[in-house]
């Protein structure tokens, strides 16, 4: 299966039911992106009227989300920089074949240079990455190390008039065991390597400018600008720092605050000059179940200070930005599952194995299921979920799959996952199938799921041959979300659905938003495995 591959065609002018911040008079409402495309970053593309952001992956892949605008409100996903972590690396490629929650990809940056396209991003685990295409939309670069070793985050590259390199980053206190500083070192002139050592060029320890990190590195006017967040995830503000060296010293100034308003710690972006002249800051706020979500705001400079909203508070709503296009488009959400490559919504939660699923040539999406480990305890292990992130504060997912069993405690469904998780299964037990509400809190503590048995279900079809017979059954299944409460429920005709089981508080995951999707698992060791064949996802 490959990811990385062009699917403008096949998500061109997807119009999302249940959030589009478009409201085709010539203004916008934040956030211009309502799902958890975290520690986003943004620069301009050759032609001047493209953008191209990408945000914070984590262990999920295909990794490195590229997403394009033509106005910076209306955005696209167009590709991922990255397949699996990290190919061409046998020891990290096999690492991270099973689910290392909260690790891998933090904070990309993407920067346009000398005819390339450029992201950098800290793996506080192994170091300094860089990946490269010129095409955002085509195949990038197996990814570089050009910084080896832990604690490294953050990280984001200036090259100068004359032609050197810089790069900026934070610095994880989890592997470190210090933060809250940024510093600086010389990069090689193609930046692949470090030829100077670090400078603390920023400390934030001890003062109201704690945990600053997710530095932005630029240079305006004979200014060299770093742009970073600090005071906290949900509670902080965005500085802006300027000195006359990319050494230093900075002074500082907060120019984003909540201030009066119900957007908590606006910050942490990147921040675009365009073609027309207009100056505008993408950032990220912090929605707890929902992950952090992404807001466009204007940015003014006429103070020689890049105060950003409406004078240093953020905007809800507000005019676009000038463009030649009037194109509405979003991120797509639904599946027909009739294409033979996965949709760009998708997400695994590890790297990719042929034999978590494939395509099918039926207008069908076949997830196997995965073999859970004798130690199992909960979902927290899967490495084949196939996930995507909530498009809205409220919606409402359904789905239509046949499930195959080939042996007794085979399952499949639609589950929401985060630290605490939901799903609604399909088990074979005997002949038959038991409907399951599954549900775990504190599964990153390891702690064990409950069942609660919804109904009892004959199968829709059985194998007649006698050679490892399976038993089938069609269900369509439903999860409605409000207000980070989910509810779920079902139908075996898809016209009358019946609401069941208990609601549930969705949660994050570690780093990540909560996500929903499909798991498909079999507590046995040496059984021939079942299988879910998804038909269709609609959200709503």
């Amino acid at each position: 299966m490959a990811f990385v591959c062009l699917h403008l065609a096949a998500s061109a002018q997807y119009v999302s039911k249940v959030w589009s911040p478009d409201n085709g008079n010539g203004t916008y409402t934040n956030p211009v992106i309502n799902a958890d495309y975290s520690d986003p970053d943004v620069c301009v593309g050759a032609s001047g009227e493209d953008y191209y952001m990408t945000a914070s992956s984590f262990q999920c892949v295909p990794g490195l989300p590229i997403l394009h605008s033509k106005d910076l409100v209306n955005w696209e996903i167009i590709n991922y920089a990255l397949n699996n972590l990290y190919e061409g690396d046998e020891t990290l490629l096999k690492h991270f074949s099973m689910p290392r929650h909260g690790a891998g990809v933090w904070a990309p940056s993407i920067r346009f240079h000398d005819g390339w396209y450029y992201i950098y991003w800290g793996d506080p685990d192994y170091g300094v990455y860089m990946v490269k295409t010129q095409d955002p939309a085509d195949k990038w670069t197996a990814p570089l190390c050009v910084i080896k070793g832990q604690g490294y985050i953050d990280t984001t590259p200036l090259w100068d008039d004359d032609g050197r390199c810089y790069l900026v980053n934070g610095w994880a206190n989890s592997r470190s065991k210090f933060a809250s500083v940024l510093t600086v070192r010389e990069m090689s002139a193609d930046g692949t390597r470090a030829i100077g050592q670090p400078v603390i060029v920023f400390d934030g320890n001890g003062n109201e400018n704690r945990t600053c990190e997710g530095p932005k590195f630029y240079k305006r006017d004979g200014w060299y600008w770093i742009m970073c967040p600090a005071g906290g995830v949900p509670t902080g503000f965005q500085l802006a720092m300027r000195s006359k060296s990319p050494y230093g010293p900075y002074e500082h100034k907060i120019v984003l605050a909540q201030g009066k308003t119900n957007i908590n710690g606006p910050h942490q972006g990147g921040w675009v000059h365009t073609k027309y002249g207009e100056d505008w800051f993408l950032h990220f706020q912090d929605k707890e179940a929902y992950g952090r979500v992404v807001h466009l705001n204007p940015v003014d400079w006429s103070t020689g200070w890049p105060i950003m909203g409406k004078k240093g508070e953020p905007v809800t709503t507000y005019k676009k930005p000038k463009s030649s296009s009037t194109l509405v488009v979003n991120p797509v959400e639904s599946d027909e599952f009739n294409s033979n490559t996965l949709g760009l919504q998708w997400q695994w939660h590890a790297n990719y194995d042929e034999k978590f699923g494939m395509p099918t040539a039926f207008g069908t999406y076949r997830i196997y299921n995965y073999k859970l480990s004798d130690k199992f305890v909960n979902f927290w292990e899967v490495p084949n979920l196939l996930l995507q992130k909530t498009p809205a504060d409220k919606f409402t997912a359904t789905t239509k799959l046949r499930f195959t069993s080939k042996a007794e405690g085979q399952m499949g469904g639609l589950i929401m996952m985060g630290l605490d998780y939901s799903a609604i299964v399909v088990k074979r037990v005997g002949k038959e199938f038991h409907l399951l509400q599954l549900t775990c809190k504190g599964a990153d503590k390891g702690n064990a799921q409950t069942e609660q048995l919804i109904a009892t279900l004959k199968p829709t079809a059985e194998d007649k041959i006698d050679y490892k017979p399976g038993i089938h059954i069609d269900i369509y299944m439903r999860l409605s979300v409000d207000n980070s409460k989910l509810k779920f429920a079902y139908s075996l005709d898809g016209k009358k659905y019946k609401e069941c089981g208990t609601e549930f508080q969705m949660r994050e995951g570690k780093w990540i938003g909560a996500k929903f999707g499909y798991v498909s698992v079999d507590p046995n060791p040496k059984t021939d495995k079942g299988w879910l064949d998804a038909d269709w996802i609609r959200v709503d």
